[in-house]
């Protein structure tokens, strides 16, 4: 199950979708919790360092194994991502072990690495990487870029 909604309305959207519908479910989290238009190519969070969305909505649905993951990445990227020097590298978390194992192997048939960042904390350092991601986009219209953790 993916959940895909503006960050501002993941919440609801759960609650309506019924919150058992997401027992014992693998739930990867793309939401970002953005708070409102740009200013300068930056845009704002509704969360702060010390609170993540994914942690939220952990909370809301504690019998969800979710995991974060496709939050900084454009939808045109998602799938077999065609960027120089690939393949990009996708940070993921979550507190289930198994469910980001589930996610791992559907990145890596995406065409992604995947770099685990650990539990569900995480989610605090990777969302604001969707800002990161934004401003080439708002400030030079250029959207076709992905992330990559060079190893040494």
């Amino acid at each position: 199950m993916v959940l895909a909604v503006g960050g501002s309305v993941a919440e609801s959207a759960i609650k309506q979708a019924g919150v058992s519908h997401f027992t014992n479910k693998v739930v990867i989290d793309a939401t970002n919790p953005i708070g409102g238009p740009p200013t300068d190519g930056v845009l704002s969070f509704f969360t702060d360092l010390n609170e993540s969305l994914l942690e939220r909505l952990q909370k809301q649905i504690p019998q969800a194994r979710l995991v974060k993951a496709f939050n900084s990445v454009g939808n045109l990227q998602m799938y077999k991502p065609t960027v120089k020097g690939g393949p990009p590298t996708m940070f993921i978390c979550g507190n289930d072990d198994k469910a980001k194992k589930a996610v791992t192997d559907i990145l890596t048939a995406f065409g992604w690495e995947t770099a685990d960042m650990g539990n569900a904390t995480a989610a605090r350092a990777i969302e604001p990487l969707c800002i990161l991601w934004c401003i080439p986009g708002f400030l030079h219209n250029q959207w076709d870029h992905a992330f990559k953790l060079l190893k040494v």
